[in-house]
């Protein structure tokens, strides 16, 4: 009996480090999530405006 208490308390333990895991990564998904989002904006803003091109490989820099 007392060994199967132990077990429980340890996978008790184990759950409740897990739990906190998942809400640690949630919060960082939400986080992340958002900084994609900005990001995502900001390039179609910056395609909008026509200052983010891509240089070919036969085009010379404008600082030429």
């Amino acid at each position: 009996m007392e060994k199967l208490e132990e077990q429980i308390a340890h996978l008790t333990r184990t759950v409740e480090e897990l739990s906190d895991v998942i809400a640690r990564q949630d919060t960082e998904l939400v986080l992340l999530k958002r900084r994609v989002q900005m990001l995502l904006e900001r390039e179609a803003d910056r395609e909008s405006s026509g200052s983010g091109g891509v240089v070919l490989g036969d085009e010379r820099p404008p600082h030429y």
